[in-house]
């Protein structure tokens, strides 16, 4: 039981802090010991080099034509009409499709161009870029089919996070998207 105080309106004073208080307090270090991690890790990032190069194969996508005309982009003004440069970094994992998939949903939009990026290890492997061609493939067709967009498609050998940075500095996209190996922060971090 609470003591009784003179004024109803105060909180009793019992020397105790409010629950939802501490739980604030949690959220706050637990945010400050997450943003701490993040600038160290950016810290760490490697460099990427102006003056690398890099092997490189364009993917030959299939020509799409809508079914119907496009609405008339002629009533859209500025960036929305002459659309955006949107890369999105993709693999055969899950991870990936599932942040294509969002691009399509929640990012991209009519006269935009999604920009296909896919990390290998040799471009020169034709069992590799048969298979990443037809992945590139599919997610053209399905970018094609739910968002009416232009892709392109550019396999690169080398890391994946060089590689992306390399064609995001390349093309100054208004965006770049790209999945997680599904680990959380922490583990990223360890």
């Amino acid at each position: 039981q609470f003591p009784t105080h003179q004024n109803q309106n105060q909180p009793p004073k019992t020397g105790h802090k409010p629950k939802l208080r501490t739980q604030e307090l949690r959220n706050e270090i637990l945010f400050s010991f997450l943003a701490e991690i993040i600038l160290e890790s950016i810290n760490l990032m490697d460099t990427v080099l102006e003056d690398e190069e890099y092997s490189y194969r364009e993917v030959k996508l299939p020509t799409l034509i809508p079914i119907v005309p496009e609405p008339g982009l002629e009533r859209e003004s500025g960036e929305r009409r002459r659309g955006r440069d949107i890369v999105i970094a993709v693999d055969h994992g899950p991870n990936s499709k599932h942040a294509f998939d969002w691009a399509l949903i929640h990012l991209v939009r009519l006269a935009d161009t999604i920009h296909l990026v896919h990390a290998v290890s040799s471009v020169r492997n034709e069992i590799v870029y048969e298979t990443s061609q037809g992945l590139m493939e599919k997610l053209a067709v399905e970018a094609f089919e739910v968002a009416m967009v232009k892709t392109t498609a550019r396999i690169v050998e080398g890391d994946a996070g060089k590689v992306i940075c390399k064609e995001a500095e390349r093309l100054k996209p208004a965006a770049v998207v790209m999945g997680t190996r599904g680990r959380s922060l922490i583990q990223r971090e360890v």
